[in-house]
This record gives structure tokens, sequence and C-alpha cells, in this order.
């Protein structure tokens, strides 16, 4: 789910998309699970009234100006305390009724997730828990914008969540949260800035290509590290493999400097690549892609298989995700950043370009001495081998950004694929080339796109995770 709270994780003894029923009816006569700025009970949501839908979009709009919160429906409470436990209904109907009402009645509309909970008692089929999980918005603050129910004289109508009930904003305060969602995208943009310019100044000194994707979360995590944790992320670390996959990715780990740090491959070889996995939930994965050597009008360059280059980003946006989300415990979006390196060199503001100097006493030159060709994204014919034009430009620097969720990133489902496809789009661009063909908004795969040696692995893991496959 959208939002993550280890306080509510620990009452409710476990994550929200794995607590019970039961979990749920236990919280009756506890003080602890009280009403609080992060929790609220509901007997039932009676949202086909004017009143009632004004009610949720306040409830839920208040919840995402403050810092996010859960609302159980189907339990009473006396003086804040959960009370009776209240089935209410949790059809598909309902929510779809209750999705459609908050995005009517708030501007911008707020995201949110639902999950029911139904009573396991085969006589109360339908009925039971419906956990409203509202993250802390990065697009705050929201206004509510159902027609008021009774008199009022305030023209702002922006919910906030305090303490056990709801507050209006002043004019004064929605003008501070504009400001502060202003500043705090400044706050991470510059972090992701400073995350990705790091893994720029590690990368080997070859001159060859290489894929740049970072992270940073909206609201950070806080990563443990110790003797302990150390050894179990890094057993995790030497397993993982990119998507569709079995074969490990990564074969050295080791701590940095408020971080982890993992390696794979031969620096000076094809393959090469390397992850910082940093305590507040940042990331950046910098991956090199197979590349080769050609030529047009005399013109030399390198080119990298497009459809592998996409392979990598959906892997390094779902490693990325999953670390800043479950090791790190950060939650709600992230600011996203892929860059596409013709060398690393060509990072504005990165490392400066050596002198090219000529082979000495017929020994070949330092990999740092390599001719700086420009990168192509081209695909490959039926034979497997060679080179399929697509690019109609060469490129040495690309870039595109984007805020993704990071519950879709981590779950590896069709919100991974939308995301890469956001991203991929800006990115083969800078080369000439429309739009990423093996990727849709609509998070599928299309088969047009991709080559026969990535596309069965593609098809399977696609099956697996949900996401629909286009063959046409």
């Amino acid at each position: 789910m959208l939002y993550r709270s280890r306080r509510l994780q620990a009452l409710f003894g476990g994550l929200l998309e794995a607590v019970t029923y039961t979990d749920l009816a236990a919280l009756v006569n506890n003080p602890e699970a009280a009403e609080a700025e992060d929790l609220d009970y509901k007997q039932e949501l009676p949202a086909n009234t004017d009143k009632g839908k004004e009610e949720l979009a306040k409830d839920v709009a208040g919840f995402a100006n403050h810092t996010g919160g859960v609302l159980v429906v189907g339990m009473a409470e006396a003086k804040g305390i959960p009370s009776k436990v209240m089935d209410t209904d949790v059809s598909d109907a309902l929510q779809r009724h209750l999705q459609q009402v908050v995005a009517s009645n708030t501007s911008p509309p707020v995201r949110f997730d639902m999950r029911a909970v139904p009573n396991p008692d085969p006589a109360a089929q339908g009925r039971g828990f419906l956990l409203i999980s509202v993250p802390r918005s990065p697009q705050g603050p929201h206004a509510v914008t159902a027609p008021p129910t009774k008199a009022t004289e305030k023209a702002l109508r922006y919910p906030r969540r305090a303490a056990t009930k709801t507050d209006w904003l002043t004019e004064v305060d929605v003008a501070t949260a504009y400001q502060r969602r202003f500043d705090e995208g400044a706050d991470r943009t510059r972090r992701l800035d400073s995350v990705e310019r790091g893994a720029v100044y590690d990368v080997p000194r070859n001159g060859l290509p290489c894929l740049l994707v970072s992270l940073v979360p909206e609201i950070p995590g806080d990563m443990t590290i110790n003797q302990e944790t150390y050894h179990r992320h890094r057993r995790e670390l030497l397993a993982a493999s990119l998507i569709s996959e079995e074969q490990p990715v990564f074969d050295r780990i080791r701590i940095g400097l408020r971080r982890l740090v993992a390696t794979g491959g031969d620096p000076d070889d094809g393959w090469y690549s390397q992850c910082d996995l940093h305590r507040d939930g940042a990331g950046v994965w910098a991956l090199r892609p197979p590349t080769h050597t050609g030529a047009v009008d005399e013109e030399g360059f390198r080119w990298a298989e497009h459809d592998t280059v996409l392979w990598l980003l959906l892997s390094a946006l779902h490693m990325l995700g999953a670390h800043a989300r479950d090791r790190s415990g950060a939650t709600g979006t992230a600011l996203a950043s892929a860059v596409i390196l013709g060398n690393r060199y060509s990072y504005p503001d990165g490392p400066k370009r050596p002198l090219t100097l000529p082979p000495v006493g017929g020994l070949s030159p330092r990999p740092e001495n390599e001719l700086l060709y420009p990168l192509r994204l081209e695909g490959v014919r039926a034979d497997g081998r060679t080179r399929r034009p697509m690019s109609t430009q060469s490129c040495s620097f690309a870039d595109s950004k984007a805020v993704l969720f990071l519950d879709e990133l981590a779950d590896c489902g069709p919100g991974l694929v939308q995301g890469a496809s956001l991203l991929a789009d800006e990115l083969v661009q800078a080369f000439g080339i429309a739009e990423a063909l093996p990727l849709t908004r609509a998070g599928q795969l299309r088969q047009s796109g991709w080559s026969t040696e990535l596309w069965p692995g593609m098809v399977q893991w696609a099956a697996t995770h949900g996401i629909e496959v286009l063959t046409s």
C-alpha cells in the first residue's frame, strides 16, 4: 500500500497489506489504538449523500495535507478508542464508488489505497473492515471541492488532520503549504543531483557508455546498518538479478559512507554495474550495456540495443524502489532520473575529459585514453547480430525525470512499466526515436519492440506480474 507507518505496523501487528480481520478486531478497547493524527475510525462510509461525500473528501484530504494516515471503516469508537466491530460493506462496487467520490471532490485529486479485510465467517460474506490508507502528498495542499452542506465563511476549504479532528487551513497556511511543496521539490532535486553525480565519478574510466538510474524518495527512510543487517542485506544483494533472469547481477558488496555499495562484472570488460543504496532510501545504479562499434558517413559511434537499455531501466527502477521501501522504510512518491551517457566525461559538471594520447612503444593506450565515441540506440536484425538502424543521430548525453510511486516500482507490476515508459520516451527522443516501443504508457509490453533474445523471458516475467502483452 502507498502509506507506511512503523507505529501503525507495530499496533496492527504487521504491514497494512498483511493485517488480518482478527488483528483489527483485537484493537477493541485497546487505549493504545485510540484515534490519533495518523488513525481514524468510522462505522461506515455513507458516501452516497452530499454530506457523506464531503466528509469522505475531508477525511482523505486531511490526512494527505498532514503526515498521512489510515481510516479503519467498520469499527465504532468511544472517546476515540475502538469499542465495537461493526462490519461494513467491502464490495468492489463500493470501493470503486469511493474512489470516484474522492477523485471528484478533491483538488488536486488525492491518491490513496483501499484494502478490504473480509470477515472470515461465511455468514458475513461481503462484509468486514475496509482500510483506507493515505500517504502524505507531495501535491498538497488538497482542497475539498464538494459543495458545503452547511453555511461556512471559509472560501478556502483545505482540511488538515490535527490530533483526533480536522482543522481547516487559513490563507496563510495554504500559501505556506504551496511554498513547502516547491521547497521540498527543490530539496529532492538537489539530493538526486548529489547522488547521481557521486556515481558518475565512481564509474570506471574507460570511455564506455553507461545507463545511470537514480531515485530519491519523497519521505526518506532510515536503513539500519550494523553487523547483523549488513550480512542480511549482503545475502539479498548477492542473490539479486535483473528482471526476467535468475543470474545474480552483483558479486561484491561493501559498506560505504551511509550506504551499501554493490558491484558486479569487470570494470574493463563489456559488462559492469555499480549500485549505491543509501541509508535514507535514495539510490543510484550505473549499468554498462553491451555495445558495438559502427560508422555512418565516416563518423564512428558505439551502439547499444535499445530494448536492452529499457530492460536495464526496468530492472534498476525495481531494485531502487524495493530498496527505498523495504530496506529503508521510505514511503510515498520518489523523484526518479534516468541518464544515458556516451561516456562518463559527457555528464555536465562531471569528471574532466582526459587527453587522448597515442600508443607508446607498441602498447595499447590506457583505458581512459580510448576514443570517446558518441552513442546510438539501435535494433537488431533477425540474425541477432547485425545492426538495424533506429537512431537518426548520435548522442552523448540524454536525461529524463519523473515522479513515481515507490510501491508501484517495488511491486514490479504495470505501474513499474508505466514509470519506465515515461522516462524512456524522453531518453530515446534524444536519439531521434519518437517513443520507446517496447513499453507503453498504459503499463504494457509491446512484442514488436523486443528482440528475439529478450522476448521469451519478458513474456514469462509479464505473466508472473500481471502485465499485459501486446502481440500486434
